[in-house]
């Protein structure tokens, strides 16, 4: 997410002080007004779809907690964002946040495709919003299947820096992040060419990531378990070998990337982490030593979800590690870059309710 600031379609403010009050069904939007498909058409298609609902346009992020002490004052049922997995980990952080302060339940969380990543419309199914006049037909469709009763179920998060994410890393996931800001800002300057979407990350990685990791040193990763057993996962998605303790290294070594997702996907529909939800009560962590000619090479495969190779790829059942680079190296959360990083420690948070279109209805 970029920047998010409260502007746009307002509303009437509950008084100061006043309790949460939950009403069955009410629905508040927050969109990210400088996501990719986020235009003045768009904002209008949402305000006339609500119907009674709520609008917020965000553009500063600063401004999170007031709009989520709004949300949780005027008691909605559920909270769409709109603007890609940035967006929903922003949203989410600030509001269960707000309503840990309070005491009260957190309200359900929905997605709109908006943004440029979109993991977790993968995991949902939330509509493949396209351009132009298709963006206010697919709005128009989830929010017609949210009024009919979607289903729900729990999503777990992964907790680090204070921050809700359905996924975080180091090294090469957070340096093509990086690489993509860079590119996209130069093929900004260029008449005509769109500067955003998959094309995008394909060129920063083909020019920028992938040289840059063939010309430095691979960093030392150090992950130690600092929650329940942990466990490798073995070719058929179950664990394997002992169980790894609390206070044990569970890999160090060198690594091109360690991440860590309660989320099968990355964007685009990337299945990086194949074994995200097999195991409740647990996440994944991935760390990787594969080279790029393996990579290329094994791509289709990668991309499924489907390549095994214990000797490149490390998978393994965690809840709660410390995670180390040496050197410190490129960390997102959310797919959003927050800088270098030496040391982070993340851990599983309690589900929090999101609308699941696959889901059954609730009954």
């Amino acid at each position: 997410m970029a920047e998010i600031s409260h502007s746009g379609v307002s509303q009437p403010q509950a008084p100061a002080g006043a309790p949460p009050t939950r009403s069955g069904g009410r629905i508040a939007v927050v969109v990210n007004g400088n996501a990719k498909s986020v235009s003045h058409e768009v904002i209008h298609t949402l305000d006339q779809i609500l119907d009674g609902g709520d609008l917020y346009v965000s553009r500063r992020i600063e401004d999170s907690e007031a709009i989520a002490k709004s949300l949780i004052d005027r008691g909605y049922d559920t909270i769409l964002t709109g603007g890609g997995d940035g967006t929903f980990t922003v949203v989410v952080t600030a509001v269960v946040k707000q309503a840990r302060m309070r005491g009260v339940p957190p309200p359900r969380f929905g997605l709109l495709r908006l943004g440029t990543g979109n993991s977790l419309a993968w995991v949902v199914g939330a509509s493949q919003t396209g351009s132009g006049p298709r963006v206010a037909k697919a709005l128009s469709a989830d929010i017609a299947r949210l009024r009919a009763d979607a289903g729900s179920r729990p999503l777990a998060l992964v907790e680090v820096e204070g921050v809700l994410s359905p996924f975080c890393g180091f090294g090469i996931d957070a340096n093509v992040l990086h690489d993509y800001a860079e590119t996209k800002k130069l093929l900004s300057r260029i008449p005509f060419v769109k500067s955003a979407g998959i094309a995008t990350y394909a060129i920063a990685a083909t020019t920028r990531t992938i040289p840059g990791y063939l010309l430095k040193p691979t960093p030392h990763c150090r992950v130690v378990n600092r929650g329940n057993d942990a466990f490798r996962v073995g070719p058929n998605g179950g664990p394997f070998g002992s169980p790894i303790k609390s206070g044990s290294i569970i890999y160090e070594g060198p690594a091109t990337l360690a991440s860590i997702s309660t989320i099968p996907y990355y964007g685009f529909g990337f299945r990086m982490f194949p074994h995200a939800e097999e195991r409740p009560g647990k996440m994944a962590l991935r760390v990787s030593t594969i080279s790029s000619v393996i990579f290329t090479r094994n791509f289709p495969a990668i991309w499924r979800g489907e390549y095994y190779n214990p000797e490149v790829l490390f998978d393994y059942f965690i809840d709660e590690v410390d995670v180390e680079f040496d050197p410190p190296t490129n960390f997102q959360i959310g797919g959003d870059i927050v800088g270098e990083r030496k040391k982070v420690r993340a851990k599983l948070t309690d589900p929090v309710p999101v609308v699941d279109f696959y889901s059954p209805p609730r009954g």
